[in-house]
C-alpha cells in the first residue's frame, strides 16, 4: 500500500464524533513525514510507531516536545465538540482533572498511530 492510498482510506472514514475526526486528522498529519519506502519496512506495529515518532520515544514525548500542536486552544479545536469547547473556555481550562491538553494530544496521537497501522494492515 502506498502513502497516498493510505491517506485516501483515512479520508474516506465516516467519523461521527469530533474526537474521531481529530484523531483521523492527526493520522493524516503524521503521514506527512513518511515516504513509501519507509512504509515498505513496516513489518510490525513497533516499526510503524518508530517511523511515525520521528525520533521521540513515546507519544507523550512527541507531544510535549513540540512535534505536533503546541497551543491549548489549537488542540482543543482539533479534538473537541462545541459543548466541550464551551466547558473548557476554548482550551483555557484543563480538559479534566488528570490531564493537560498536551496529554490529551498524546492520547490522540497514540490512537492515530493505531488507526494508521490497522488501516495499513487491512
Amino acid at each position: 500500500m502506498t502513502k497516498q492510498e493510505l491517506i485516501k482510506k483515512l479520508e474516506t472514514r465516516n467519523d461521527r464524533s469530533a474526537w474521531n475526526r481529530g484523531v483521523t486528522q492527526y493520522a493524516i498529519d503524521l503521514l506527512d513525514n513518511v515516504t513509501d519506502a519507509d512504509m515498505q519496512q513496516w513489518t510490525t506495529h513497533a516499526d510503524c510507531d518508530k517511523c511515525l515518532l520521528n525520533g521521540a520515544d513515546t507519544w507523550s514525548q512527541y507531544s510535549w516536545g513540540g512535534c505536533a500542536l503546541v497551543y491549548d486552544f489549537d488542540i482543543a479545536y482539533a479534538l473537541c465538540a462545541p459543548w466541550e469547547l464551551r466547558r473548557t473556555r476554548n482550551g483555557e481550562r484543563n480538559p479534566n482533572s488528570r490531564e493537560q491538553w498536551l496529554d490529551v494530544q498524546a492520547r490522540a496521537l497514540y490512537q492515530a498511530s493505531n488507526r494508521i497501522w490497522r488501516t495499513y494492515k487491512a
